[in-house]
């Protein structure tokens, strides 16, 4: 059993088109979806209800809370993470169940961008090689509960970069396998914010991490400039 956990928070605007997409991949397959929302107030609950999903609310309203609480309340040994705006490959989970049985603990897809940006290309590019870096949630993530168990899940006293930081820990205990199809997520956030700052900012954030900057600056940062 492959456990799809989606932390959501005023997922709203794409929700429908995003439920529709997954279960056309995962019909017929030995799969649960489940959504862990961190107190919309839009009608996220409603519309995951309303598609027959289960939907539980998280204690404590942040990322890593959000989907370790979604691995205690799901029943997959498997667990694969995956934001509300992404969508991986349609194969996704015989890619998945291949590469544990071939021995691999954890692993990520590629990046692609929907509506695809010119230096966006540049940068999911990137995201084929082995480097901690080019690790970030947008890839989505698939792991043994057994794995994600002994490294203690996500650490939940990270506000960002709680998705990088257990890809590290994942590599300490077993091999990490970069997936050769890419999980598609949208842009909309870069043609927001303006793509060219947008990665600016994220690099900071990255910076600022490995510098030890505290993480209420690096999520005051990065509230104050999204």
């Amino acid at each position: 059993m492959i456990s799809i956990i989606v932390p959501v928070f005023n997922e709203e605007a794409g929700l429908k088109k995003f439920i529709s997409n997954l279960q056309k991949h995962i019909s017929g397959e030995k799969a649960e979806l489940i959504f862990i929302d961190g107190g919309s107030t839009d009608k996220t609950v409603e519309i995951c209800k309303e598609f027959g999903h289960k939907i539980y609310v998280s204690p404590i309203k942040e990322r890593a809370s959000q989907m370790n609480y979604g691995a205690k309340e799901c029943t997959g040994d498997i667990l694969y993470f995956l934001h509300a705006d992404s969508l991986p490959p349609k194969n996704f989970i015989k890619d998945i169940l291949k590469s544990i049985n071939e021995g691999c603990i954890a692993g990520c897809y590629r990046l692609a961008f929907e509506p695809e940006l010119p230096f966006l290309r540049l940068y999911a590019w990137f995201t084929k090689f082995d480097n901690d870096l080019f690790r970030f949630g947008d890839q989505s993530l698939f792991v043994t509960r057994k794995a994600f168990d002994k490294v203690g899940g996500f650490d939940q006293s990270l506000k960002v970069m709680e998705d990088q930081q257990i890809v590290v820990d994942l590599k300490k205990e077993g091999e990490f396998k970069i997936m050769n199809n890419a999980v598609v997520t949208s842009s909309r956030k870069y043609k927001k914010v303006g793509v060219l700052k947008l990665q600016l900012i994220f690099t900071i954030i990255v910076i600022f991490y490995y510098l030890g900057v505290s993480q209420k600056v690096m999520a005051d940062f990065y509230s104050k400039q999204v």
